[in-house]
């Protein structure tokens, strides 16, 4: 990137008000230096050029209400909604499942993250915050594999961030229900996998994460809705929520998702991709939960998805 499309901004002092009240000093940064990378805002932690009502502070540290954040001189890079196709900001408009005065739900396309990284340059999160929630609080609640869609919640204010943060990570707060396409056919109709997750462990110089008896406690449980000759689809309902659960979880039982190009089996993925399958089958189907009052909300299947279940149906013999 070059000073052209680079803006400068002097140093800052920002007041914190209650919807950031509690929220850590490095996840505030980057809601509010949206133009600066990630690396950049923990070194200008780490050297002090950050002050919180004037004294240096770590990445971990905690936000409270009138606190003064001063941010130093920087260099931002230009970010305007010209820069985000306008057909990704009028699907996600268009995408809106559920919306109170805490709460935001949409059904995340397949391919989009939901927040910009490294060689992405914008996600689900950005997008919003450029368009429909500029000048006000969106945060996300959790998170989908960009080549998952379905259900994405996120919070409009940071007391109701913290509240369903702790939904989320209650075994017994919320119901996640997803369907998947996986490989041949199970043994048992439903089928609980008990079977804990450790995360970012190498192989072949990616990271994975892999079934580990060290790991996470990880709990899924598979019940076959449909049979065809060579694959199933499976509703599945998580019991935690640890990463890629269900695609590390079908892999271990000899049952992976197809169009997986992670955890997933090669031959299969090329033999369901001439059925017209041209993503990893993994939607976030439903999400049941109770904030202030009960929420329930589905997410249909996108187009491609809805027709690869189509030409399943009348290219494979069903059992």
């Amino acid at each position: 990137m070059t000073l052209s499309n680079m803006t400068a901004t002097p140093a800052q002092f920002i007041e914190i008000d209650s919807d950031n009240d509690g929220q850590r000093v490095d996840n505030f940064l980057l809601s509010k230096l949206k133009g600066v990378p990630k690396s950049r805002i923990y070194k200008i932690l780490r050297s002090g050029e950050v002050r919180v009502n004037k004294g240096r502070v770590k990445p971990s540290t905690r936000l409270n209400t009138n606190d003064i954040v001063r941010t130093p001189p920087m260099r931002l890079s230009e970010q305007t909604n010209n820069e985000i196709p306008q057909y990704l900001i009028e699907e996600l408009n268009a995408s809106v499942l559920y919306e109170d005065s805490s709460v935001f739900i949409i059904n995340k396309p397949a391919g989009l993250a939901v927040h910009a990284g490294s060689n992405i340059a914008y996600g689900v999160i950005d997008i919003l915050r450029a368009d429909r929630f500029k000048d006000q609080f969106i945060e996300l609640v959790h998170r989908l594999d960009r080549k998952t869609s379905g259900c994405l919640v996120l919070a409009k204010s940071r007391q109701a961030l913290t509240r369903l943060n702790t939904l989320f990570t209650t075994e017994s707060g919320i119901k996640k229900q997803y369907l998947a396409l996986t490989k041949d056919h199970w043994q048992e109709t439903e089928t609980r996998i008990d079977a804990p997750l450790s995360k970012n462990e190498v192989k072949g110089g990616e990271r994975m994460v892999t079934v580990n008896e060290n790991g996470q406690q990880a709990i899924s449980l598979f019940t076959v809705t449909e049979k065809f000759k060579t694959c199933s689809l499976m509703e599945v309902v998580l019991l935690t929520g640890r990463t890629h659960q269900i695609r590390v979880h079908a892999s271990y039982l000899d049952h992976p998702i197809a169009g997986d190009s992670k955890y997933g089996d090669k031959e299969f993925n090329k033999q369901i991709k001439k059925l017209g399958l041209k993503r990893m089958f993994l939607h976030a189907r439903e999400l049941e939960f109770t904030l202030d009052s009960p929420i329930k909300v589905t997410a249909p299947l996108d187009t491609h998805l809805q027709k690869a279940i189509e030409t399943l149906r009348s290219h494979e013999e069903k059992f």
